[in-house]
């Protein structure tokens, strides 16, 4: 396994990301956005995962953006969007040239950061990219709704449950179609996590995308529980759901 680190994507101090890079050949590229509510955690805090995923051939960027009490909306999604323009830009400089298929996905606020990145188009249009140039997409434990730090950011209840322009939920439906797609939520989630997430699959029923491209797993334990532990075999759990989820997608 190679690692190239604390590479800088943007101008700001936090913008940072690593490359982790399988032994042998790849073709799969998996870009990890962390949680921690937009306010706390880091792009390293997990390294099994990335270990777990390169054993399985399969190579990783893993980033850091502006986060509160410093950043504001919508600045973190700007520089989630500036760190895909420049994975698409300079990846084979650190990786060599080859067929890629990249896939993007996060983890809590991670989640909700790349449903935005999915289902809110102008983000990624703002860096001369769109959605639709993922091979698929992984949405772990994200928030659907407004997110409860944007909520106190906007001087709102921070419990309450607003669809708007925020909201990655507000804009299923715009597209004709999606990329595949994997959610994940634990039945001991955060507060209203599982429920948003049926309305985020329930949405996508309801505007009848196909549903064939669009995996589910419930897992148990509490909030992140794939993300923070590992199997009998030693493996980060989440990465070996991603790295399944990877190799069904055609």
């Amino acid at each position: 396994m190679r690692e190239y680190k604390a590479i800088r994507y943007a101008p700001y101090r936090e913008t940072l990301l690593d490359i982790i890079l399988p032994d042998g050949e790849f073709r799969d590229v998996f870009i990890y956005l962390h949680g921690g509510g937009i306010e706390e955690g880091s792009r390293d805090q997990y390294p099994k995962l990335f270990e777990t995923l390169a054993s399985r051939n399969i190579a990783s960027v893993t980033v850091d953006y502006r986060m509160y009490p410093t950043a504001r909306y919508p600045e973190f999604i700007e520089d989630c969007a500036a760190a895909c323009a420049w994975v698409r830009d300079n990846f084979a400089a650190y990786a060599g040239e080859g067929e890629r298929r990249f896939f993007l996905g996060g983890s809590s606020a991670g989640g909700y950061l790349s449903m935005m990145l999915c289902f809110d188009k102008r983000w990624l249009g703002a860096v001369g990219m769109s959605p639709d140039d993922y091979a698929g997409y992984i949405h772990d434990a994200g928030q659907p709704t407004k997110h409860f730090n944007v909520l106190r950011e906007h001087g709102q209840d921070s419990r309450r449950i607003i669809v708007d322009e925020t909201a990655p939920l507000y804009y299923i439906g715009d597209a004709p179609e999606y990329p595949p797609m994997y959610f994940i939520v634990s039945d001991n989630d955060i507060k209203n996590r599982y429920e948003q997430t049926q309305v985020v699959l329930g949405t996508l029923r309801h505007f009848g995308y196909d549903q064939s491209k669009i995996k589910y797993t419930l897992m148990p334990g509490r909030h992140c529980f794939a993300m923070k532990n590992q199997n009998e075999q030693g493996e980060n759990i989440l990465g070996k759901m991603v790295a399944d989820f990877i190799e069904e997608v055609k």
